[in-house]
């Protein structure tokens, strides 16, 4: 193999215009291909997909979970109730004016032509919303001695100064029946704290007022609604001080905080990333005495994610965008590759040579890492499939161009011992195996990790890894005192291919959420139930109605109206208006004709995109109530409970799942292409127990100091563990390599692996300084992992060579059998891991 790529370098370096002229139209053929593969950034890619899930998945994809933004205004110690609802007006406007483009609908306002919208549905359509409790309510009220004491009711309140706006819905409804009508949307209400008061959603006291802003863009395109919360924001303050003592606004939802989420990221990495690139930047360029020995280092890497991505595209054509996103971090592996051969170039210089030591162990990394990732494809999991795909590719591919490239392109200066003494190369020198007190170090590392290991806990918490800022967790505490915010909220679904069917299924959800609040098992809820009825009930409802209103009721009751009437001096035709609607023939009414009613927030609970039709309810319950709502809802077909919190719980729990199989599957993928290049099971051993020691301790530091897995860094074992690998492998050949030729080249391994930790630490480390919790996440399980890899690779493989092997030749004798010795420590340690 170091033949084989030395005969390519002595054919490209004598044509450079053909390499270049190579390269070029690489570049150009893979972005091509690059730029027509299309993505996916559904999260639930990364769920596990069974038959029993399918269903689950595709109700959540197609239900409308409303993310709305909830601006919360409030008086202060100066302002009125007329300064509020001033102040809310205010804000409509300013954010019809400026916010447009972002906003769906407001509500949290309801204008005249609203309610007047409303009512006269309800009214043109009232059977349709009389069900028979309110018959038998009805039917003492047409009696004649109780017709005779309503009209008298309504003949006093036509008298009062009020009556003007009263007659009109007096001689259309005398009965009330809009009213009973009116009072099932209650269902919809947000909470029983609010009311209806000059058309705004207020709190009794009228010292606050809610608005629901809909955004137009999901809650992840974080980059233009960065855009949108800033105007928010903008929008706030300027009202903040025009009504200053007055009354304040403040904003939350769930794009309020991706956004703020998206923005501490940034900040984070302009801050400390860029920094610390910036020192890497600046190490290598004097360590290398290049300043585009850099370029060279993370040029290789950019050729394998290229061929990755136009692999996949020729491959899937279609795959998620998580994957691509997860493979970024995990590719971090491959400037390894880069880093050993730059490094024993630099020392040697001679390119025949430079293959000869690093051709076979870098393939061997790179293979070795590859087969790892590729295990991810047994998992029933598109987006894994998708990064073992997108790592294998990149990985192979980067190596190859890292052997292809840097030989060609780097031009190492003259290696003198004056220019080589610098910190890296001592510390890469310094003998760790050679020192009891660094030896001590990590027998009582893996001694305590032995039972420490255990303690590592897996946060599922998705809420915990978000950063709040303190005017958001301020507001958030506000609105939980109104709207009992932290309250564990699930979602009741009801789905199905057919919507009749499905608001039928709707209206035995809640039936059973009815009767579960009536006995106080349950906080509260939100249904469409009342106004989202089925075409076959609205049948039977305005059936219902001809049965009860026949002709000879119709004729008693407008006789005894009449006659009532007559008496306080009415006309036979003051309820006329309910008499032509006693005769009115109806007609039940479609999906589309509720959307037209604002009030009834259809898009709220609806959706009915594709074949899968879903309408949803929104449940606040206490602890321990939601097992007796699963129980109740189970005989109910077709409906499904949906605990957000509970399915990215499930999602995470799955995730850890997959990456710790992924390890296993890893492992034994590693071991078989190690045995295959070293054809001896000693070396194996050899190689593969620091890795296996290297998680030993790196968990049981996370159990000993409660450091978590997060489904954030759970993603940087795969890093560790490529890093194991390719620590190990390099450290094998350099120890195998002096001792065969008596040559002292393992100082030049090391001073890779060296300057590999620092890019680590520089790179991904650093983040240990940020503030977003996630990136102190992943920051602090990257600078536990790399720190003992590095040190038990350093420490233990050369002290088990030289105890087992140098010493004992020195000595005349026959060096120990890496087969026997290694291979019981290895299943001692495996018997104590599984115990």
């Amino acid at each position: 193999m170091a033949d084989l790529f030395f005969h390519i370098y002595t054919y490209f370096k004598s044509r450079r215009f053909l390499l270049l002229f190579s390269l070029l139209s690489l570049v150009a053929l893979l972005v091509y291909l690059g730029s027509k593969l299309q993505f996916k950034e559904d999260i639930t890619d990364m769920i596990p997909e069974t038959e029993a899930s399918k269903t689950l998945n595709a109700v959540i994809k197609n239900t409308n979970f409303s993310d709305n933004i909830i601006v919360h205004i409030a008086t202060e110690s100066e302002g009125s109730y007329d300064d509020l609802t001033n102040y809310a007006t205010a804000m409509i406007d300013s954010l019809q004016v400026s916010c447009g483009d972002y906003i769906k609908n407001i509500r949290g306002r309801i204008t005249e032509t609203d309610m007047q919208q409303t009512t006269d549905f309800l009214q043109e359509n009232i059977p349709v919303f009389l069900d028979r409790a309110d018959y038998h309510s009805l039917e003492n009220r047409i009696l004649p001695d109780s017709i005779r004491e309503m009209v008298g009711e309504h003949y006093r309140t036509f008298i009062t100064p009020g009556g003007i706006v009263a007659k009109k819905m007096l001689r259309r409804d005398p009965f009330g029946l809009n009213l009973k009508a009116l009072k099932k949307l209650e269902k919809l209400k947000v909470s029983d704290q609010f009311i209806i008061a000059d058309g705004f959603l207020t709190t009794r006291d009228k010292r606050h007022i809610l608005l629901f802003v809909k955004p137009a863009l999901p809650v992840n395109e974080t980059d233009k609604n960065t855009l949108f919360v800033k105007r928010l924001h903008e929008i706030s303050s300027k009202l903040n001080s025009r009504f200053s003592g007055k009354a304040q606004s403040e904003f939350y939802g769930a794009t309020v905080i991706a956004v703020g989420n998206a923005s501490q990221i940034k900040h984070d990495i302009k801050y400390t990333v860029s920094i610390a690139m910036f020192v890497l930047l600046a190490l290598l360029i004097f360590f290398y005495r290049s300043w585009y020995a850099p370029v060279l280092l993370f040029l290789p890497s950019v050729f394998g994610a290229l061929v990755a991505v136009a692999g996949l595209y020729l491959i899937r054509g279609q795959i998620s965008a998580i994957s691509i996103g997860i493979g970024s971090v995990l590719l971090g592996v491959t400037i390894d590759y880069s880093l050993h051969i730059l490094t024993h170039f630099r020392k040697y210089g001679n390119v025949r040579q430079l293959y000869r030591d690093v051709a076979k162990p870098i393939l061997m990394s790179s293979l070795t890492t590859a087969v790892a990732f590729l295990c991810l494809i047994f998992l029933h999991s598109q987006a894994l499939q998708d990064l073992g795909i997108f790592a294998a590719i990149s990985v192979l591919s980067t190596s190859f161009f890292a052997l292809l490239l840097i030989p060609l392109l780097y031009r190492p200066g003259t290696y003198t011992a004056s220019n080589s003494s610098n910190a890296i190369e001592k510390i890469a020198a310094f003998p760790f195996d050679k020192y009891k007190t660094v030896v001590g170090l990590l027998l009582l590392l893996i001694v305590v990790s032995l039972f420490t290991y255990k303690d590592v806990r897996f946060n599922n918490d998705l809420n915990s890894m978000n950063y709040r800022s303190a005017q958001l967790l301020k507001t958030e505490a506000d609105l939980d005192s109104l709207l009992n915010l932290k309250a564990k909220s699930v979602y009741v679904v009801a789905y199905g291919k057919d919507l009749d069917s499905v608001m039928k299924t709707n209206i035995r959800i809640d039936s059973v959420l009815d009767q579960l609040q009536k006995n106080n098992n349950l906080l509260s809820y939100s249904s469409s139930a009342a106004v989202l009825i089925p075409v076959s009930l609205q049948l039977k409802r305005i059936n219902y109605w001809k049965q009860f209103w026949n002709d000879s009721v119709k004729r008693a009751v407008k006789e005894n109206l009449i006659r009532a009437g007559l008496k306080y001096g009415f006309q036979p035709d003051t309820y006329a208006g309910f008499f032509k609607q006693l005769e009115k023939e109806y007609k039940p009414k479609t999906l589309s004709d509720f959307e037209k009613i604002d009030a009834f927030l259809t898009d709220e609970f609806v959706r009915t995109d594709g074949d899968l039709k879903t309408v949803a309810s929104l449940v606040k319950i206490k602890n321990g109530q939601k097992a007796l709502l699963k129980s109740k809802l189970q005989p109910v077909k077709n409906a499904v409970l949906i605990d957000r919190q509970e399915v990215n719980e499930t999602f995470l729990s799955g995730l850890k799942t997959h990456f710790s199989a992924l390890i296993v599957y890893s492992f034994i993928a590693v071991l078989l292409i190690l045995f295959l290049f070293f054809k001896d099971v000693g070396l194996t051993l050899f190689t593969i127990t620091p890795i296996v020691l290297t998680w030993l301790i790196t968990l049981g530091i996370m159990g000993l100091f409660g450091i978590e897995f997060t489904v954030f860094n759970v993603i940087i074992t795969t890093f560790i563990f490529g890093l194991g690998v390719d620590y190990s492998i390099f450290m094998t050949n350099a120890l195998v390599k002096d001792y065969t030729y008596g040559s002292y080249e393992t100082p030049t391994y090391k001073t890779a692996i060296v300057l590999s930790v620092l890019t680590t630490l520089l790179g991904v480390g650093v983040l240990i300084f940020a503030r977003h919790p996630a990136m102190r996440s992943i920051a602090i399980l990257a600078v536990v992992g790399v720190l003992t890899t590095v040190f038990t690779v350093f420490t233990l493989q050369p002290l088990l060579f030289r105890l087992f092997v140098t010493n004992r030749t020195k000595k005349g004798l026959m060096p120990v059998k890496f087969r026997e010795l290694i291979f019981s420590a290895f299943l001692l340690l495996f018997y104590a891991l599984g115990g």
